[in-house]
C-alpha cells in the first residue's frame, strides 16, 4: 500500500509542528507523507487539491474560515479527502462529533489517538454536507465551485444574483458566472438576510439592488424588473414576489 498523503491545516505554527512530530511517531504503523501545511482554510483548500491529499487534519477554530466550513467546501470535489477535526476541548463540539460519528482529536493531541484516527480515515470514511451543516449551521462566507479538480471560492458578498437553470444554479458576480450544485431553496434558507427571492428561479443580493424599472405588462398588470449595480442585465420580478421586493426600496427610483 502506498503511503497516504496528509495535509495539516491550523492557524498556529506550534500546533502544526506538534502534529508533524506525532505523525512521524506513527509512520512505522501507518505509512504516510505530509504533503503540505496551511495556516488558514483558503490556503488549505489549495494545498489539498494541489497535493491530492487523502487525509486532512484541520483545526476547528480558525479566523476567516472555520474548520467546519473548510470541510464543507471540500465536499464539492469529486473525491474529497477524509477529514479529521482538531479542537481544544469543547464539550458541545465533541458531543456533536460523537453523535454524527465524525472523527476528531482534542488538544493536546496524543500519538495513540492520532494513529487510531489516521487508520480510520485511511479506511475511507467520508463526510456529508448535511452532517456538517447540522454541526455548524452558521452561514458560510464563501460559495465553493469545483473547477478542473480545484476548489474556487467566491465570497458571498461578491454574489449579485443566483438563478436556477436546469440541474445547476448560476452564480453571478460582477466579473463572471459560476455553476454550483446547490438548490435555491437551501441557499435562501442559509442566507435569508443576504438574498431576496424575486422570482421562483432567482435570488438577488439585497446590497446590489439599485432600483426598479417598469417592464412589460402581463395580463393587464404592470411588471417590474430589478436594476443591479455593475450589471446591464435587468431581472424580472414575478407578481407573487413583487410586494416583498418593492418593500426594499421605492419603485421607480
Amino acid at each position: 500500500m502506498s503511503p497516504i498523503r496528509v495535509v495539516i491545516v491550523d492557524d498556529e505554527q506550534p500546533a502544526r509542528n506538534r502534529l508533524r512530530e506525532l505523525l512521524e511517531d506513527c509512520r512505522a504503523d501507518m505509512p504516510h507523507s505530509v504533503a503540505a501545511e496551511a495556516a488558514n482554510g483558503v490556503e488549505g483548500l489549495q494545498a489539498v487539491t494541489a497535493s491530492r491529499a487523502d487525509v486532512v487534519f484541520v483545526d476547528i477554530h480558525m479566523p476567516e474560515m472555520s474548520g467546519i466550513e473548510f470541510a464543507r467546501h471540500l465536499q464539492v470535489l469529486e473525491h474529497p479527502p477524509a477529514v479529521i477535526f482538531v479542537t481544544a476541548h469543547d464539550q458541545y463540539a465533541v458531543e456533536a462529533f460523537e453523535v454524527n460519528a465524525l472523527d476528531y482529536l482534542t488538544k493536546p493531541v496524543r500519538a495513540a489517538r492520532l494513529l487510531a484516527a489516521l487508520k480510520k480515515a485511511a479506511g475511507g470514511t467520508h463526510l456529508t454536507r448535511g452532517v456538517l451543516e447540522s454541526i455548524d449551521p452558521a452561514p458560510r462566507r464563501h460559495f465553493s465551485v469545483a473547477e478542473r479538480g480545484r476548489v474556487t471560492l467566491v465570497p458571498v458578498s461578491d454574489v449579485v444574483f443566483l438563478r436556477a437553470e436546469l440541474k445547476y444554479v448560476t452564480l453571478r458576480t460582477r466579473e463572471r458566472e459560476h455553476l454550483v450544485e446547490e438548490s435555491l431553496t437551501q441557499i435562501e434558507q442559509e442566507f435569508g438576510s443576504v438574498f431576496v427571492r424575486i422570482h421562483r428561479n432567482c435570488l438577488v443580493a439585497r446590497r446590489w439592488i439599485r432600483g426598479f424599472e417598469r417592464g412589460a405588462e402581463t395580463e393587464g398588470e404592470e411588471g417590474w424588473s430589478v436594476i443591479l449595480e455593475g450589471l446591464d442585465e435587468k431581472l424580472p420580478v414575478s407578481r407573487r414576489q413583487w410586494p416583498q421586493v418593492k418593500s426594499l426600496g421605492k419603485a421607480g427610483e
